[in-house]
């Protein structure tokens, strides 16, 4: 299979080496040039992660460099749990926070590190930019800490992301973090404009991590295909998901496991207060904006680059999609509701997906939805605590981590102090 990029102007490629690009030469993103039409059968009585994962991606590895080592990805990746956890009847949580740093980055992450480690050599070295609004450095960070041949830089703005996030983002050896002076948007700038630089790209070997890469989207769409499976066979019923989304990285690799054909119905994109899915579905046009600075911070994003993947897939990927935006104080008394009412802790992040269900109609509630719990809520304490009233005990990963030293750089929003950093 080959890929193709979103403008149209460019070469395709096969999945290996668009992962490598990152962005296309001509600053679109690759998608799949069509996508492989599965059935429920076609996955026989597999119901672990690994192997739905083999079988889900060996359509867009054919013929590629990484396609013998694919198997072994997988079951290096996808060794731990992604939990479906009934909160009523036909009321799920989709728990994607049991891996090392407590958030669903962990699978696209540790994926793409998997998979450059079998592409990087000493002739051919990587360094991986990722700019982060919150979870997606730490993930990345971890998954590629003592890589072979790739080097990490993350960006991440200064004073938009939460203390334990903050840790996260800057304790992994060999990895450089930098705290940007501006938000989420100039961080995801400059490592636009280091990609459009040709002399930057060639001279590094820049690439990244962020969901613009392929190798991040494609094995998001695991879980989302082991979910709508389980629910399938034991209801014979589509699965309908609330995604709570920033970059809009999650809620595509939910439409494209769609477009796949697995047993996936309707999907609402849960937005906080930036509202750019939500202008886009109300109004029927795309107005980027600056983003907003939220509790939920890792969806802080005014112009989420998978729009533009979206757009490209109008047609297949654009049938029962709806957006809806929640504020800061709603999502503090949904934390506390829940936490109340159904004894359950959301993040932030997972509480906005929580109140976009709670305002489906009721008629729509006698079908399956599953909640997406993005990130643990320990990660948040400090926003979490006050409102459910008791302390939230961290995961064994998070605790393992939370003494680890900072190393951190600042630099300002500006190009040329990146170029700098990546010259040393």
């Amino acid at each position: 299979m080959k890929f193709n990029s979103t403008k149209g102007q460019s070469p395709s490629l096969p999945v290996s080496e668009a992962m490598l690009m990152g962005a296309a030469p001509d600053g679109g993103l690759y998608i799949p040039q069509k996508f492989p039409a599965f059935r429920p059968d076609d996955f026989g009585d597999a119901n672990d992660l690994p192997a739905i994962a083999n079988t889900l991606l060996t359509p867009f590895f054919k013929g590629d460099v990484l396609a013998d080592a694919l198997e072994d990805i997988c079951a290096q990746v996808f060794d731990f749990p992604a939990p479906l956890v009934a909160l009523s009847k036909n009321k799920l949580a989709l728990e994607l926070f049991h891996g090392p740093t407590a958030a669903f980055k962990d699978f696209g992450a540790r994926f793409l590190a998997a998979a450059m480690d079998r592409l990087a050599d000493d002739d051919h070295p990587l360094t991986v930019l990722v700019a982060t609004s919150g979870d997606t450095g730490g993930a990345v960070g971890c998954a590629f800490a003592g890589a072979r041949a790739a080097k990490v830089v993350i960006l991440y703005p200064k004073g938009r992301v939460s203390p334990f996030q903050e840790l996260q983002l800057t304790c992994w050896p060999g990895v450089r973090a930098l705290r940007v002076d501006g938000d989420f948007d100039d961080c995801q700038r400059l490592v636009k404009a280091a990609f459009a630089d040709p002399a930057l790209k060639k001279h590094y070997g820049l690439s990244s991590a962020n969901s613009i890469n392929i190798g991040r989207l494609l094995p998001q769409m695991v879980y989302y295909a082991a979910s709508s499976l389980a629910i399938y066979r034991q209801s014979g019923q589509k699965a309908n998901y609330v995604i709570p989304t920033g970059n809009l990285g999650n809620g595509m690799a939910c439409l494209w496991a769609r477009a796949c054909g697995l047993p996936i119905g309707k999907v609402v994109l849960a937005q906080n207060a930036n509202r750019a899915m939500v202008r886009f579905f109300d109004e029927g046009r795309y107005a980027p904006a600056p983003s907003i600075a939220t509790i939920a911070n890792a969806m802080d994003v005014g112009n989420p680059s998978n729009f533009e993947r979206f757009d490209a897939g109008l047609a297949v990927l654009n049938h029962e999609v709806r957006a809806l935006s929640v504020d800061d104080d709603t999502i503090g008394a949904q934390i506390a509701k829940d936490a109340k009412e159904n004894n359950h802790d959301w993040c932030p992040h997972s509480a906005v997906a929580a109140y976009a269900y709670d305002q489906l109609g009721e008629d729509e509630k006698d079908d399956p939805w599953v909640i997406v719990a993005t990130a643990h809520p320990y990660k948040f304490r400090e926003i979490v605590e006050p409102l459910v009233g008791h302390d939230i005990a961290p995961s064994p990963a998070l605790a393992a981590i939370k003494d680890m030293p900072m190393q951190v750089q600042d630099i300002p929003a500006d190009l040329d102090a990146l170029a700098g950093v990546l010259a040393r």
